[in-house]
């Protein structure tokens, strides 16, 4: 039983069927933001476009993957496995800094945050004032069970990791029965 069960996670696990998997988790994550701009009027932060790049990034690599596995070899599939790996990481890296801002654990980029000096001139305030962009990444404009959007998408940033590095390790690991 526990050895069709691996054989049956190995076939699901192949690289090709990782690099789909991620893809797919990333263009609907993408869409998603898309949404909630376009659709529910949220403007995004300049933290919130800097994880989209990630996604991006993410299906631009998987993309590559499939395209050279199916011009060279096995190898170049698992290559696109690991840039989605770093790629996922790096998306859930942006998002963890973002939602550490959001929950003010830290500051955040000079722009993109609402702390400003009281020790400024008048003149210096009024131009950091304007420099500062009218959606600040130290807001959550939405939140789900306490997280806000760059939460869930640390998490499911580093669902996509895992799921890259599970194909690594386990896809065709064995022969179809």
């Amino acid at each position: 039983m526990a050895n069709s069960l691996a054989q049956e996670l190995s076939v699901l696990l192949a690289p090709k069927n990782g690099l789909i998997i991620v893809a797919a988790a990333s263009s609907a994550l993408l869409g998603g933001a898309f949404l909630f701009e376009y659709v529910g009027g949220l403007a995004p932060c300049n933290l919130c476009i800097w994880q989209r790049w990630a996604h991006v990034a993410i299906i631009a690599c998987a993309g590559m993957g499939l395209f050279a596995g199916r011009v060279s070899s096995y190898l170049s599939m698992r290559t696109g496995l690991v840039l989605c790996f770093g790629a996922a990481l790096a998306s859930a890296g942006i998002a963890g800094y973002h939602a550490g801002v959001e929950w003010q654990l830290w500051a955040g980029p000079s722009g993109c945050t609402s702390t400003l000096a009281s020790n400024m001139s008048t003149s210096a305030l009024v131009d950091q004032l304007l420099a500062t962009p009218v959606v600040r990444c130290d807001d959550v404009p939405w939140s789900l069970f306490g997280l806000s959007m760059a939460g869930w998408n640390m998490l499911l940033s580093l669902d996509i990791a895992g799921v890259t590095l599970l194909s690594l390790v386990f896809g065709n690991r064995f022969a179809r029965p």
